[in-house]
Formats: structure tokens, C-alpha cells, sequence
């Protein structure tokens, strides 16, 4: 059976929205729009030269 108490005990309440949004922020995450304008940028140069 599940002991209730000892569950309570090992509970961490999740992170706010707002917590979340700011960790994220903090670790600068590559994402795919990040990915297409390196190359794009990456395409230009290559045109130029």
C-alpha cells in the first residue's frame, strides 16, 4: 500500500512558469529557428564571395 506520509515527505512542488522561462533563458538553448539563420547567414556569405 502506498504510505501517504512518506510520499508527502519526498514531494518538491514543480517550478512556476516564470521559473521555468528564466532557466531556460539562462542556458541560451539552440533551437531550430537559431539553426536556419546560421544557415541562411552561412548561404549569404558563401554567395558574396
Amino acid at each position: 500500500m502506498i504510505n501517504f506520509e512518506e510520499e508527502l515527505k519526498k514531494f518538491h512542488p514543480s517550478m512556476e512558469v516564470e521559473e521555468v522561462e528564466n532557466a531556460v533563458r539562462e542556458h541560451e538553448l539552440t533551437d531550430m529557428t537559431d539553426i536556419m539563420v546560421e544557415m541562411l547567414r552561412r548561404e549569404k556569405e558563401n554567395k558574396q564571395l
